[in-house]
């Protein structure tokens, strides 16, 4: 091999040391990148699907699934619900907060899931903040009956044909996203 050959490939070798030595990869960019693009398709197909499937766990542990009237999710995908005080998901999310949200766009045959932590909230500003008109005529006595489920997600999983977004060929597992 040639002088100037050697010379390429000694400084190729040391520049991918350096790249790695600094923590400079494409990985990290690109995790980034691939998270914004996981996200931005997740609020979409939330926002889209209209309403989603509440998943909560009853008292012997089994999975009660509900269609829910979810608000638009907010930056940090916390998801906003309202329901009656006295229904069995108040009662499942008391003793177990543990909740899954799936939401499935019919048009774009895209699903976002999140799973997360549920609470019971019965302030009555936010309550006044998250109110939707619609809802007035399930909700007679709106002071008594009607309270808000907040949901804090620890992650979602995704699959959206529309954004180029795949499950893994082999396992079927769809990407996910953690969040902090």
């Amino acid at each position: 091999m040639n002088h100037s050959k050697t010379q390429f490939f000694l400084i190729l070798l040391v520049a991918f040391q350096l790249i790695s030595v600094l923590g400079i990869s494409q990985n990290k960019v690109s995790s980034h990148s691939v998270n914004l693009k996981l996200l931005v398709a997740a609020r979409e197909i939330m926002i889209d699907a209209g309403t989603c499937a509440l998943i909560t766990l009853d008292d012997e542990g089994k999975s009660r699934a509900r269609t829910m009237d979810a608000l638009i999710p907010e930056d940090d995908f916390t998801v906003w619900f309202g329901t009656n005080s006295s229904s069995r998901k108040v009662a499942q999310i008391k003793n177990d907060p543990r909740v899954t949200l799936y939401y499935f766009d019919t048009k774009t045959q895209g699903y976002v899931v999140i799973a997360g932590i549920a609470q019971l909230i019965t302030d009555s500003t936010l309550k006044e903040k998250y109110w939707k008109e619609e809802w007035e005529a399930f909700y007679p006595n709106k002071q008594k009956d009607f309270m808000l489920i907040k949901v804090s997600p620890q992650w979602l999983e995704i699959l959206s044909p529309a954004h180029g977004i795949y499950n893994n060929p082999v396992t079927w597992q769809p990407p996910v996203v953690i969040f902090d």
